[in-house]
């Protein structure tokens, strides 16, 4: 796909929050996360939706378990049952969650088995594959299927750990059980997987929140494309291109991945306290102490472990790629492990980023800024921008925040540099799974927001090449693509 142009930013503060948080996605960012594939936070969205008839809405949009491989059997992509998933909301900008939602899976072996043998001598034998024969479309065609993936979701009001925990329902049954969908085995095993994804799309009844008012909502956990775009491999080799050159032919090295989404959509109302800005992030933990199992238990799935102890967050994802390509190796770990109250302890990154200077290195033609501490980072990292999505009172703290009385923009129209193309309802403002964060952070870190003396090449048009705009996303709940099937094989000829 040839490249469209990019339009350039003018200093102008309302689009100064771009700088650090623009560098986007977090697949496998630290040491500790790249073992545990299962609760690596991978993207991290929170946009005011844009589906029609529901802009009173806030879609929030955690993905997890990276770089799945559509044909990634026997063993498709389950989420750990051992571990908790949180999205948190932060409502009056004092970096600490106000309300968290919280997500645990539970995996249900059905045993399927065959009766193998002659007359007189049959015998049961279970099966070695996921499923024995067709699934879907609807939620309960499951006979064929070998686990059955289940999930809770509760609301916690306050502190995560201490705070009232209620249990969210589904609206037509009121059971606090929801149904996960198989991953998309392929065409033979699941012939229509949109229909059968949508089943599992469910309204959700929110637990009173301290209202008194009923509130409604919907969520979906399940497989999709993996929406986030870049030129990885050759990113990661010193910047194996151009990043002012010509993109042509350059590839998305994640344009055959899939990743699991955590999608809910919550009423505005529902979040905002007296300040029309929120700040939101992801993060998963497990139990302090996981011990291999020496006799596995055959009838249960995923339990090889046994686990014990206080919850430990091992992932955090809020502003995207901040930890990938922004903290040090050294504290990657430490990062995944904090919340945002504490981020004063990695100052120094944003005041004197690393990420400029190395691209100088690399490209010598090119001129790192030269203004230090990086003052326009600090705020834009920290705080939001005053009067685009800056909290009144705000706490320095990184997470994704968003101004939820921004107009909507409608699919089909938005910008894919959000507030750099003059579209206010998209990234920094939030992030929707068409802004293209990654040619904006390059541009915002080599100084495009600089006086021309203190950014010398602050102006050239950087790119990793690697294109996305609102098309490469669908237009209406849970706004992610259905993920691509594992048959017929995506990568043959």
């Amino acid at each position: 796909m040839k490249r469209i142009p990019t339009l350039l930013l003018g200093a102008s503060g309302a689009c100064a929050l771009l700088a650090m948080e623009a560098f986007s996605s977090s697949h496998r960012e630290a040491p500790n996360i790249a073992k545990s594939p299962k609760v690596d936070a991978t993207d991290f969205y929170a946009f005011r939706s844009y589906e029609a008839g529901r802009d009173q809405y806030v879609t929030l949009v955690a993905d997890y378990i990276p770089l799945q491989d559509p044909y990634g059997g026997p063993n498709y992509f389950a989420m750990d049952p051992d571990a908790l998933y949180e999205i948190h909301v932060d409502n009056d900008g004092d970096a600490a969650e106000d309300i968290t939602f919280q997500f645990r899976f539970q995996n249900t072996l059905q045993d399927l088995a065959l009766m193998i043998g002659n007359p007189g001598d049959l015998r049961s034998v279970s099966v070695p594959l996921t499923n024995i024969g067709g699934v879907g479309p609807a939620v309960g065609d499951v006979a064929n299927l070998n686990v059955r993936e289940t999930y809770t979701l509760d609301v916690v009001l306050g502190d995560r750990r201490s705070g009232t925990r209620l249990a969210a329902t589904n609206t037509a049954t009121g059971l606090a059980t929801f149904q996960k969908p198989v991953d998309n085995i392929g065409e033979k095993s699941i012939a229509d997987y949109a229909a059968y994804a949508a089943a599992h799309m469910f309204d959700v009844t929110l637990p009173d929140n301290g209202t008194g008012t009923p509130f409604t909502g919907r969520v979906f956990v399940g497989q999709r494309k993996d929406p986030f775009v870049v030129n990885l491999g050759e990113t990661f080799d010193l910047v194996n291109y151009d990043p002012v050159g010509d993109p042509a032919g350059r590839l998305d090295d994640l344009a055959d991945a899939n990743v699991t989404a955590l999608c809910l959509e919550v009423p505005i109302a529902y979040l905002v306290n007296t300040d029309p800005v929120i700040g939101a992030w992801t993060s998963s933990s497990v139990r302090q102490v996981r011990l291999a199992n020496p006799a596995p238990l055959s009838a249960v799935v995923n339990k090889a472990t046994v686990e014990g102890g206080a919850w430990t967050q091992v992932s955090r994802l809020g502003m995207p790629l901040v930890n990938e390509v922004v903290i040090g190796l050294k504290d990657k770990d430490r990062f995944n492990a904090s919340e945002p109250i504490g981020d004063a302890q990695f100052a120094t990154y944003v005041t004197h980023p690393s990420l400029a200077e190395l691209i100088e290195i690399l490209f010598p033609i090119v001129q790192a800024p030269n203004l230090f501490p990086r003052t326009d980072l600090v705020s834009v990292f920290l705080t939001g921008v005053t009067g685009l999505n800056q909290p009144t009172g705000v706490v320095a703290a990184e997470m994704l925040r968003l101004n939820t009385t921004t107009a909507v923009t409608a699919a089909g129209i938005q910008s894919p540099l959000g507030v750099l193309g003059s579209d206010t309802a998209g990234f920094p403002n939030g992030r929707r799974p068409g802004d293209d964060v990654v040619d904006i952070a390059l541009r915002v870190v080599m100084g495009v927001l600089l006086p021309i003396g203190d950014a010398p090449s602050g102006q050239l048009p950087y790119t990793d090449g690697a294109y996305i705009d609102d098309s490469f996303s669908d237009a209406t709940f849970p706004y992610l693509e259905t993920p691509l099937p594992g048959s017929p094989n995506p990568k043959a000829p």
